[in-house]
């Protein structure tokens, strides 16, 4: 500020703005004018000032043209031209200002209602005849008809530019949203996806934002807008009704509608009539508008965002621009509704027309004058004297008997010592408060994107975490994923490339078994960096995938633990002794591979990045869902061998299939020979399949069991009894009826051919054992590989067998005949994590089941298939290869692909048939009944599997 006079008043504007961010005082009418006439130009110059000054500061502000326009000869017109433009919100600042731009909806109804009364179609319809009489009540309705066929043109808007009018438009959808909600609601209500109730709601607001611009109708929904509420509820214009109704319902639109036309017209009339009404409606307008603008009850808490008030400048005032009467009519209308309002006005006036705001309307002089102040106070002083006087006469000042009639008013004589422009080195600024409220900060558009965005980020993080094993707070190794295990809860399964580890995910993996695994998976991971780290380009991949998790139905984890520590066992070896080096990637189709499909979709969209993954030994158990996996499998070129999975008809369907494992039907045939001497001679005995319910499961290899052990049956001369299935339920079989049934019908098997799992096999001895009928009878159950699994108590197992039942099973892997023909045992002694005090032997524990020993030659065979010559081959070329493995001194003999069929069984597998009895001691032994190695060409026949 360049003045004394300057500093001071701007000190005197922020002492009430800063006041406002705390409370609502009033707000003056702040009149400047110089004590000499000669001084008017620089009160000018100052009010200027002032103006830079507050759009400095961010304060929202308008500038009304105080210049003379021709034409308006009436001063009530002149004072509503100064108005007319203040609707547009780019009067009051630019983006700059603070939060968003003013809406002025009552300002531009008032305006619209103005323009169409000044139309010149309406002219000759406005009634002639007396109010009251019929003809005048006739032209009245005429003439109300035609002023809203006028108002429905101009879609009660006053008349603006297209461009402003399509932001109009704009707004005016925003009316829809709600409807848009409860139409979607609504159709959510009839339990449509969600998509459908979505597209409800947008076309809901489509709809009626296309039948609200209509052209030549009135906006939907014009009753219910903020503006045409204030303007039917309004005190103000209740003199200007003839008691019409002001209801305003949603479900009563004819009545609402007929409200808003009575008044309208009425209001009409009056503007028509002219004096002090329309000036007076157009201030009152802009003060509900503004009020509106800073309430603080609002939804986006508006009142709090704006701590400034709105400041509308007027350079100069006087009779010729009807800014004196502006003045005037803000006061009437301020003092009429006692209501406070933020604006605050700044207006500078001639020294000669000052007089005309200290007086009445009839040009009387005031009873009283203030007091002047003591000459030694400055205007600092003197300022807030003025103002806190002003303050405290307000309530008397605005009754009709005082002779000042413009109580708001508040006027300020500027010496001419304090307009004297200082040195350029001594001019002023008056600082203001910038820092934004707490209610712009916290309750804001960018504050809500900020919460939505960490709220969106909290929910997809805690959506990978519950979806992915491994995840941060925004990404995921996607290559695993979290699903529901058997049981309740989760495990993890896909194939583990990051950091994951399946032994972390365990349910109670504290175990021997767990433990076991989790160092089996280290050693893994440690062999797989060192083959990185040294030998980057001279590596093949090959996935393994099998059980790596456990369930509470079911937490044992020996076939996991054992076949993955025989494909750890072959990546030793051959990273030991060969110049291709063998990475090893674990994949966890979940308990009992319950997962395999996911678990051989993550393996595909793998293979599809890295080049080097050549194939995938594993899926060692027959489902509903093997098919699909080998099918997905062999889509990317991914050749499978697997060491256990004895499905008959997957080598038959698909090229890509490869097992160690015998064929279930082999498996039945091999059983035969027993099932041949169990046959007394004479009359046929009675024979019965009992077989795991798969209706509600994925097991297929106990349908594949039943189906061959039941033609097996008939072969051998058996009279079948109707077979039987059993269902489980939370992990356990449900044998007791069919234990009753077996036990106390009119033929009680002598056999009966098991096509269950190992984990049902103890309920069933249990049953079978104390059921009269079977207890005392000799039985012989026969079964399939599934049993190899099984630790039977004469080996320290858990596992047992009934008093007087014998128990006969297949086996996939002959140990012993092929023990001294290679170094398994010896690589396994050194290389795996094996106790001190124990040997490594085919007959121990942990290599008994053949578990073990067939991941290891299944891995060592896709090996060789992938390193022929020494030379690292193509995943298409290891397929082709895997045709002409034929390997020698393996863990169950020679594995040997050389004879097998595309799309045909081969033969030459490796099968066992075991005994298993109760000995004198209680205990139960299994023995080998009868065995051959892989790659023998000798079949078993009945001399070699004596039962006697």
């Amino acid at each position: 500020m360049s003045t004394e006079a300057g500093i001071d008043v701007q000190r005197q504007l922020e002492s009430l703005i800063q006041d406002f961010r705390t409370s609502d005082p009033p707000m003056p009418v702040i009149v400047l004018h110089a004590e000499d006439p000669a001084d008017d130009d620089r009160v000018t110059e100052l009010v200027d000032e002032l103006r830079e000054g507050q759009q400095h500061h961010g304060t929202r502000l308008a500038v009304a043209p105080t210049e003379p326009q021709p034409g308006d000869v009436d001063p009530m017109a002149r004072a509503a031209r100064l108005l007319c433009d203040l609707g547009d919100s780019r009067k009051w600042g630019d983006r700059s200002a603070a939060y968003r731009p003013y809406a002025f909806p009552r300002l531009h109804l008032v305006r619209a209602l103005q323009e169409a009364t000044d139309d010149p179609e309406m002219r000759e319809h406005w009634p002639t005849a007396p109010a009251g009489t019929p003809d005048g009540n006739t032209q009245r309705e005429q003439a109300q008809t035609h002023l809203l066929r006028i108002l429905a043109r101009q879609r009660w808007r006053p008349r603006r530019p297209s461009r402003r009018h399509r932001q109009l438009l704009l707004t005016d959808v925003q009316q829809f949203l709600p409807m848009g909600v409860l139409g979607a609601f609504t159709a959510l209500l009839t339990r449509p996806e969600w998509y459908i109730a979505a597209l409800a709601g947008i076309g809901l607001m489509i709809l009626l934002a296309v039948l609200n611009h209509v052209p030549g109708r009135a906006p939907l929904f014009l009753w219910l807008r903020r503006e045409s509420r204030w303007f039917l509820t309004t005190t103000f214009l209740q003199s200007a009704a003839r008691r019409q109704s002001t209801s305003v319902r949603l479900l009563r639109p004819v009545r609402s509608w007929r409200a808003i036309a009575a008044r309208a017209y009425d209001v009409a009339e009056a503007m028509r009539e002219g004096g002090p009404f329309p000036l007076q409606l157009y201030v009152l307008a802009l003060f509900e508008d503004l009020r509106d603008n800073h309430r603080r009850g609002s939804w986006d808490l508006r009142g709090f965002k704006r701590t400034r008030p709105p400041v509308l400048f007027l350079r100069r005032i006087g009779r010729e621009n009807g800014g004196i009467e502006l003045i005037r009519a803000v006061s009437d209308v301020r003092s009429r509704r006692s209501e406070l309002d933020p604006l605050l006005i700044v207006a500078g006036v001639a020294a000669d027309d000052a007089a005309l705001l200290d007086r009445g309307a009839d040009g009387a002089p005031p009873a009283t004058r203030p007091q002047s102040q003591p000459q030694s106070w400055r205007l600092q002083q003197r300022l807030r004297h003025w103002y806190d006087e002003w303050a405290g006469n307000l309530r008397a000042d605005q009754s009709p008997s005082r002779t000042n009639a413009l109580p708001w008013v508040l006027r300020i004589p500027l010496p001419r010592d304090e307009l004297v422009q200082l040195r350029q080195t001594d001019w002023r600024c008056v600082r203001a408060r910038h820092r934004p409220p707490v209610a712009r900060v916290v309750w804001s558009a960018y504050s809500l994107v900020l919460v939505l965005a960490v709220g969106a980020g909290v929910v997809h993080s805690r959506e990978l975490h519950s979806t992915y094993c491994s995840a941060g707070l925004l990404t995921a190794d996607r290559d695993t994923e979290r699903r529901p295990a058997p049981g309740g809860g989760t495990e993890c399964v896909g194939i583990a490339t990051g950091d994951v580890r399946f032994g972390a995910h365990l349910q109670g993996g504290a175990d021997e078994e767990g433990r076991r695994l989790r160092e089996l998976e280290d050693r893994v991971l440690a062999e797989n960096a060192a083959v990185l780290r040294d030998h980057p380009g001279a590596y093949v991949t090959v996935v393994y995938a099998g059980p790596l998790s456990s369930s509470s139905a079911d937490p044992s984890l020996v076939k996991g633990a054992e076949e993955l520590a025989g494909v750890y066992l072959a990546q030793r070896v051959v990273n030991e002794n060969y110049t291709v080096k063998l990475r090893v990637l674990l994949a966890n189709g979940g308990a009992d591979m319950g997962h395999q499909r996911v678990t051989a979709d993550a393996i595909a969209e793998y293979a599809d990045r890295d080049p080097t993954v050549v194939g995938v030994v594993g899926f060692g158990r027959d489902l509903q869902s093997s098919p699909d996996v080998t099918r997905r499998l062999h889509a990317v070129g991914l050749p499978v061998v697997s060491g256990t999975n004895s499905a008959t008809y997957l080598p038959k369907d698909f090229s890509n299939w490869f097992s160690l494992a015998a064929p279930d039907e082999h498996q039945a045939e091999a059983l035969g020979l027993v099932a041949r001497q169990l046959r007394t001679r004479g009359r046929a005995p009675h024979a019965l399949v009992l077989a795991r319910d798969t209706k509600e499961s994925q097991d297929r290899y106990t349908s594949e069991q039943a189906l061959y052990g039941g033609e097996m049956l008939k072969r051998e001369g058996f009279r079948l009894l109707p077979g039987q299935s059993y269902r489980v339920a939370n992990g356990k079989p449900e044998l007791r009826l069919h234990a009753e049934s077996i036990c106390r019908g009119e033929s009680v098997p002598s056999v009966i051919y098991f096509a269950g799992r190992v984990e049902d096999i103890g309920p069933l001895m249990t049953q079978l054992g104390t059921e009269p009928g079977c207890a005392n009878r000799e039985i012989s159950i026969l079964t399939g590989d599934d049993l190899s699994k099984a630790r039977f108590s004469g080996t320290g197992g858990r596992d047992g067998v009934a008093p007087r039942i014998t128990l006969y099973h297949a086996a996939l892997a002959e140990l012993r005949e092929a023990a001294s023909g290679t170094a398994f045992y010896e690589d396994a002694g050194k290389y795996l994590p094996w106790p001190e005090d124990e040997e490594a032997t085919y007959d121990a524990a942990d290599f008994a089941s053949g578990q073990t020993a067939l991941a290891h030659d299944a891995t060592r065979a896709l090996y060789w298939a992938a390193s022929l010559g020494d030379v690292r081959q193509s995943r298409a070329a290891t397929w082709v290869n895997l045709r002409g493995v034929k390997l020698d001194g393996m863990a169950t003999g020679t594995i040997d692909f050389t004879d097998a069929p595309l799309y045909g069984e081969r033969h030459g597998h490796s099968i066992v048939l075991k005994r298993v009895r109760r000995t004198p001691e209680g205990v139960s032994k299994a023995e080998v009944l009868c065995s051959r190695p892989a790659g023998s060409p000798k079949p078993l026949d009945v001399r070699d599997c004596s039962i006697e």
